[in-house]
């Protein structure tokens, strides 16, 4: 199985900034020592060009956002300074999402150790998130003709808002999220499915809906791949999460995707997006549970 990492890609941000970027070194360490991919199968994916990006943003806001060129305003919406490591992380983050689709097609399963930046929007970021890599993977694969149609499958506890809006017209992408009702983005955009869950849902709940949603999303789509949004903050005690999930249901909700789109015959691009829970270790634990069910399907497929 391959697993793309930007770990080596740090942002330098403010002391007391609430971003979590710690967790991604530490889910590689994890990973690495666990052995979940063959050394030459653990790699650094290389940055999202231009074009590939312009696949899913206006021209003039890539260009601004390369360039310094973003208002003071659309910085803070954001919620990073502005530098020159955000702009080469972000586009090795799209990056990191490309390449998983590509193993992903050729192999079943692939994963990037970052990604889900689901809040960006054709013209601007927001919410951590500067290009939507979900939504540049999903272009580039239809792009090169490796696949048809495709299907997002988000669990962040955050509706992927940006992503919808960038896919609304897009026929041949099927973006299903999962989320928080209460929860930011404050004012939702229409996925093709939107599950919207009560604050204090707990597993029974959550994989309840869970399951309806991603067998009407699998089967509205008749996709040929999957980009799964594996969020880890619908966890209990994550920050910004309000919803209950354990780390066992977590573990089970992943188990019920990667099950649901191997019986389908669709093989799963994985990207982490959020997670920001209280303890740093919570979320890596949570995180790594992910990749090692993937690696686990990748075995089944093999």
């Amino acid at each position: 199985m391959r697993i793309f990492y930007t770990d080596r890609f740090v942002l330098p941000l403010p002391e007391g900034h609430r971003f979590p970027m710690e967790k991604y070194a530490r889910l590689r360490a994890r990973v690495d020592e666990a052995g979940l991919a063959l050394p030459d199968a653990l790699a650094e994916p290389r940055a999202a060009t231009d074009a590939e990006l312009m696949r899913a943003h206006d021209r003039a806001y890539v260009e601004r956002v390369c360039r310094g060129e973003l208002t003071p305003a659309e910085v803070r919406r954001i919620g990073f300074p502005w530098s020159p490591e955000m702009v080469e992380r972000s586009r090795r983050s799209a990056g990191a999402t490309i390449e998983a689709c590509r193993a992903a097609l050729q192999s079943g399963v692939a994963v990037n150790l970052a990604g889900g930046t689901h809040h960006a929007f054709r013209d601007h970021g927001e919410g951590y998130c500067v290009f939507n890599d979900s939504a540049v993977a999903a272009l580039t694969m239809q792009a090169e003709g490796l696949a048809r149609r495709v299907v997002v499958i988000d669990c962040d506890v955050h509706q992927g808002n940006g992503t919808a809006a960038i896919l609304a017209h897009d026929p041949s992408v099927f973006t299903f999220s999962i989320h928080g009702a209460n929860n930011f983005p404050f004012r939702k955009e229409r996925s093709d499915l939107d599950i919207e869950l009560p604050d204090g849902s707990g597993d029974d709940e959550y994989l309840n809906a869970l399951d309806g949603g991603v067998c009407h999303a699998l089967s509205a789509s008749q996709a040929d791949l999957a980009i799964y949004l594996a969020g880890a903050d619908p966890f209990l005690d994550d920050r910004l999460g309000r919803l209950a999930l354990t780390k066992e249901g977590l573990a089970e909700r992943d188990r019920r995707v990667f099950r649901l789109c191997f019986d389908a015959g669709v093989p799963v691009a994985v990207a982490m997006a959020g997670g920001y829970s209280r303890h740093i270790e919570d979320t890596v634990d949570i995180h790594f549970a992910t990749v090692a069910t993937a690696a686990r399907w990748a075995g089944m497929r093999g």
